[in-house]
């Protein structure tokens, strides 16, 4: 087979590649091959500029979530903090107290073992003085007895003497 050239007509080639070209040019020059394949570019960019505007929406949308996230968490550690100063607070007011509450609490016992040592004390002396009435009393029961049964007592005749005055 012998090579014709390319662009011979009577090469079938050729007229493929004449027909190729003119149905193209027909497209490019009625529109169709133009506007069909920038239309399907432009809906494409359309979609994928969509795409990105819906990117960026939700971008923005994390972005107030992660701010408000940052913000709550900002005043959950103030609300702690203050938490913990109050409790701090409480525990010094509460030790002040308990340490106010002991200090009287060991007063009371104190003052009352002092009235209970005072009254032992005083009852001790009531004792005492009970036990020496009643030796002084038993002493006095034995001289009168002693000298009532010598005889006379001129002290206790006198005493006898007055009672009798003092009762009328």
């Amino acid at each position: 087979m012998e090579h014709e050239s390319l662009f011979s007509f009577s090469n079938p080639e050729f007229w493929v590649l004449a027909a190729l070209v003119i149905f193209f040019g027909l497209l490019v020059v009625l529109k169709v091959l133009p506007g069909a394949l920038f239309g399907a570019l432009d809906g494409y960019a359309a979609k994928i500029q969509s795409e990105l505007d819906e990117a960026q929406k939700l971008r923005e949308e994390a972005q107030a979530l992660l701010a408000e996230v940052k913000a709550q968490r900002e005043e959950a550690e103030r609300q702690a903090s203050a938490m913990l100063e109050a409790a701090e607070a409480d525990s010094i007011r509460l030790a002040a107290e308990a340490k106010e509450k002991l200090e009287e609490q060991i007063k009371r016992r104190a003052e009352m073992a002092e009235r209970k040592i005072a009254q032992a004390e005083a009852q001790a002396a009531a004792d005492v003085k009970a036990a020496a009435v009643d030796l002084a009393s038993q002493a006095a029961e034995a001289v009168l007895l002693a000298r009532v049964a010598t005889g006379s007592d001129p002290l206790a005749d006198a005493a006898i003497g007055q009672i009798g005055g003092k009762l009328q």
